[in-house]
This record gives C-alpha cells, sequence and structure tokens, in this order.
C-alpha cells in the first residue's frame, strides 16, 4: 500500500488493481471512502479498463476472433500492477499488456493512472497508450464508493446527490438476469438537480445516465452539507451505485456502458467504445474535492 499526505488529506492506494482505498482527513478521524466491508461489498473503487460493467456472455468479437474477459476488465484485482513513479504529491500505476492480457484483450498496451493529492482535491488521471500498428480499442471508467453517513448523528437518507446543471434526467433499465443494458428508462430526476439517497434507492442496480448535462455532482448531507463532489468533464457516461442497504454510495465517472442486451458483441461497434490510433496516447482525469469544513 502506498500513501500521500498533506496538510489536510491523507490517501492511501492498494497496489494490486491500484485501487484507491482511503481518504481521511489529518486533523481529523473523518473517513470519507466505504471500508470495503466483505460482507457486503469488499471493494473500494476499483479501476474500469478496456470495458464498463459487462460484455454479452462475458465474451467480445474483434476480427473475428472471441475474446473472454470478466466484469469491469483486467484491471480490477490485478496483482501485476506495478508502482510506476512516486513524488511528494503523486503516485503513477502502470500495467503493459503481456501474454495473458492479450488471451483476454488482443492488443498492446500501457494503462497508467496516477494519484494527485493538491490540497483537498485528488487527481486521478487515466492514462492509454496505444504500443500497437493497429487502432486500439477501450472504454475506461473509475468506481470510487463514498461513506455515508460521515458522522454518527446522521442517517443514510440525510443524504443526496446535486448535480451541477438542473437535469431532466432517465436511467437505463439494466436486464437483471444478465447484466446488460435495455433500451427501457425510468426517471429520476424529473424537476431540478437532486437525487435523495435511500435504501431502495438500487433495488435495481445501478442508475446509468447517458446525457446528463452536468460533469460535477456532490454529495451533501441535510444536516452537514457538502461533503464532497466528484468533477468529470472528459466522462460522458455516469453510475450511480450501491448495494442495496449498505451505508455508501458509488460515483462512477464512466466512458462508455456494459454491453446492449441486443448487441452483436462486436468489440469495435460498443457503445462508448474509444479508438486510439496507433502510437497515440489518451487521457482521461476525474478529481474528488473533499470540503474543508470536514478537514479541521
Amino acid at each position: 500500500m502506498y500513501t500521500l499526505e498533506n496538510k489536510l488529506l491523507k490517501i492511501a492506494v492498494k497496489q494490486t488493481g491500484a485501487e484507491l482505498c482511503e481518504i481521511s482527513a489529518v486533523s481529523n478521524a473523518n473517513q470519507f471512502m466505504w471500508d470495503a466491508n466483505p460482507d457486503i461489498w469488499e471493494n473500494f473503487a476499483p479501476n474500469l479498463f478496456p470495458i464498463i460493467g459487462a460484455l454479452k456472455n462475458n465474451t467480445m468479437i474483434y476480427e473475428g476472433q472471441e475474446y473472454n474477459m470478466a466484469k469491469h476488465g483486467i484491471i480490477r484485482h490485478n496483482s501485476n500492477i506495478k508502482l510506476d513513479s512516486q513524488t511528494a504529491e503523486k503516485l503513477i500505476f502502470s500495467l503493459a499488456y503481456s501474454e495473458d492480457t492479450l488471451k483476454q484483450y488482443p492488443f498492446k498496451f500501457k494503462f497508467l493512472i496516477a494519484f494527485e493529492l493538491i490540497d483537498n482535491k485528488i487527481k486521478v488521471t487515466h492514462t492509454v497508450k496505444n504500443l500497437d500498428d493497429n487502432t486500439l480499442y477501450f472504454s475506461v471508467g473509475g468506481h470510487p464508493a463514498f461513506k455515508c453517513p460521515i458522522y454518527k448523528d446522521e442517517a443514510y437518507t440525510d443524504y443526496y446527490l446535486e448535480f451541477e446543471a438542473l437535469e431532466t434526467a432517465e436511467s437505463y433499465a439494466l436486464n437483471m438476469d444478465i447484466g446488460l443494458v435495455t433500451d427501457n428508462t425510468f426517471p429520476i430526476i424529473t424537476e431540478g438537480n437532486k437525487i435523495p439517497l435511500h435504501y431502495d434507492l438500487f433495488n435495481e442496480d445501478a442508475l446509468i445516465f447517458k446525457d446528463l448535462k452536468s460533469r460535477k455532482v456532490a454529495l451533501k448531507s441535510k444536516k452537514n452539507g457538502t461533503i464532497l463532489s466528484v468533477d468529470y468533464p472528459d466522462f460522458p457516461y455516469l453510475g450511480i451505485w450501491a448495494k442495496p442497504h449498505a451505508n455508501y454510495v458509488c460515483i462512477e465517472p464512466w466512458l462508455g456502458v456494459a454491453d446492449h442486451e441486443n448487441h452483436n458483441q462486436e468489440f469495435k461497434t460498443k457503445e462508448g467504445i474509444q479508438a486510439l490510433a496507433a502510437n497515440e496516447t489518451f487521457k482521461a482525469t476525474y478529481t474528488i474535492e473533499i470540503d474543508k469544513k470536514h478537514l479541521v
């Protein structure tokens, strides 16, 4: 495990999966990340590459060949992640293609993820380098789980999400039997910019947003105001999720979504897929900002 600390925040990142596993206030006991209780959901903040969610039948087709890949891709839980560099303010982890990855994902790549601590913010930058002679196809995303409630005198239902813009937002429903996206939608925000949290909100799995105007969302408490915000200018999709009846919420910036239930499994035509030319580099960043009043 690797750590960064300044006068306000301490963060920790596990080498396995390059997973952010702690955001805490230096001056008090406040913890802002879910504790990964294995009886509920044993993850903190998985990194998603080169797919978001599940492939149809866990299989994609590229150039006529089938490749099998687990949900969320090859970074999550991967013990081959290496620390690429470390300074007082930044950690960078990486994974390069190997014979093992080529069996699942037939592209030569280098994936890097950087965690930079800047005052009361954590800047998370994903970099994808195409080391292949062919176009590289991929998606990338985050899955950080934030603790709520933070304080002992609060309840989960004291919390809500507030978007930066007024929204009329529908979530795309999942086919719960196979975990794939459907064309069915259901309203989440009919007027305004808030989503109240409650224990039944995720009974049908994640909320999946494809067309939000906002690129910033705050986690707020009725009793204690803004807790934190996630700024995701490079990510057109957003997922909101938790296990039902669990005391956390995941705010998930995505470049892409799980396969559609009727998708033909051709990887090049997967929704949200990015195409990166040979020898080119791609970057996408989101930032977590902890409100300073919770750090003193």
